[in-house]
């Protein structure tokens, strides 16, 4: 009989021992892949979407609110901002570009965003079907709402007061579908797209944008002027065209009375600090469970030695040597360790995988267990090496079995 039938016929006469076994690998495997998994999609995301992006200028309040709210669009704003931010901020020259975006607004659970078509653009995003938004009422749809809305080029519906699904209706104004976004990965395939002039038109119930006041006609263009100055918009995002500007711009914004300005990169990396408390926790408690598992596999096979010197000093009779004893030992562990480990990344993976199909239609962010990188290697090999090791002591007893030494204690 070769030594993996050996081994394989060994382990299954203990079944209970070996089922326990491999339960442990399994799950501490599991655990770590998980963590991994999120931790690493979570990061990548954050930085995907904060691609471009150097601050985030808004209402005074929560920095951290401002960056999930205006860059991830996971919260709700502060407050708003006077649009004559907007013009003040464009015309500073340590700005390369501003994006301005109004929030407020959603339809079936997906925000409604009003900004300009820089966004796009700065999103890396690109136009699948139909055009872009060019006049008001007109949107254009990132790839997921289009997919379970239902909504393509051409479609009309009414948004919803607030961010939530349950908010008032706008029903006085009706948006239009001119195009739909390809799918990016990134925060924009959850938003619908307009321009400022919609949102504003559709909080004014349905009155139409302010027009350029007729040259003779002083009085009517001072009333347009004065609802111009009154309107706000949510927030502003801004890149860079100097690396002077990180050291002095914000400490400017922050200084004005109704402005803050908020780093996503900074922003980020504090969120992600929080939640790497949680994310080495359970880091940690995989970690154990794989320590318990190498330990179960240890205490198998040293159990499994006790009960079978006969067995060891028959093989010594039959002609086996010691080092192929040493090698059937450290077989058996490394058996129990690889297929725990098989079983732990098809768990982990699994399940990570599952819950990116349950989640996305839930509005979160999707996670993929069809992902590999080398944190996961590192994670398998230093688990087998793990069950090489707790296997070398109890191989290293089985090949000291000595024939007379059995027969002299029967």
């Amino acid at each position: 009989m070769s030594l993996w039938r050996f081994a394989w016929a060994s382990l299954r006469a203990r079944p209970l021992m070996t089922a326990l076994t491999l339960l442990l690998v399994a799950l501490g495997m599991a655990t770590v892949v998980m963590v991994n998994l999120v931790t690493r999609q979570f990061d990548e995301r954050l930085a995907r979407d904060a691609a471009g992006i150097d601050l985030v200028v808004g209402a005074k309040g929560s920095p951290l609110q401002l960056v999930l709210a205006g860059v991830y669009h996971l919260d709700v704003p502060p407050g708003n901002i006077p649009l004559s931010a907007l013009a003040r901020l464009r015309a500073n020259p340590m700005l390369a570009q501003v994006i301005p975006m109004s929030l407020g607004d959603s339809f079936r659970g997906f925000r409604l965003v009003g900004t300009e078509l820089e966004f796009i653009v700065l999103q890396g995003a690109r136009i699948a079907r139909g055009t872009v938004f060019e006049s008001s009422m007109q949107v254009v749809l990132g790839a997921r709402v289009a997919e379970e809305t239902g909504l393509d080029v051409g479609a009309r519906f009414v948004g919803n007061h607030g961010l939530g699904m349950d908010g008032p209706s706008h029903g006085d104004s009706t948006y239009t579908v001119t195009g739909v976004l390809a799918a990016t990965g990134s925060v924009i395939d959850r938003l619908v797209l307009t321009s400022l002039d919609s949102v504003w038109q559709a909080h004014e119930h349905g009155k139409p944008a302010p027009q350029e006041p007729a040259a003779h006609d002083a009085h009517s263009g001072h009333e347009a002027h004065d609802e111009a100055d009154d309107r706000e918009i949510t927030l502003l995002l801004l890149r860079y065209s100097t690396p002077l500007a990180a050291a002095s711009l914000p400490r400017v914004i922050n200084a004005s009375e109704r402005l803050q300005a908020a780093s996503p990169a900074f922003e980020s990396a504090r969120l992600v600090s929080l939640l790497g408390v949680g994310a080495d926790g359970l880091r940690a408690f995989g970690l154990m469970i794989l320590a318990v598992a190498g330990l179960s596999v240890f205490v198998a096979l040293f159990q499994t030695l006790a009960e079978r010197r006969r067995d060891m000093a028959l093989l010594r009779l039959l002609g086996a040597s010691p080092a192929r004893l040493f090698a059937l030992l450290l077989l058996e562990g490394m058996l129990i360790t690889v297929i725990g480990v098989a079983l732990g990344l098809a768990l982990g993976h699994g399940v990570i995988e599952w819950a990116g199909r349950v989640l996305i239609p839930r509005g979160e962010w999707p996670v993929t267990g069809l992902a590999f990188d080398r944190i996961e290697a590192a994670s398998i090999a230093g688990a087998l090496l793990l069950g090489a090791l707790a296997s070398l002591l109890p191989a290293w007893l089985a090949s000291r079995t000595l024939l007379a030494d059995v027969l002299a204690s029967e």
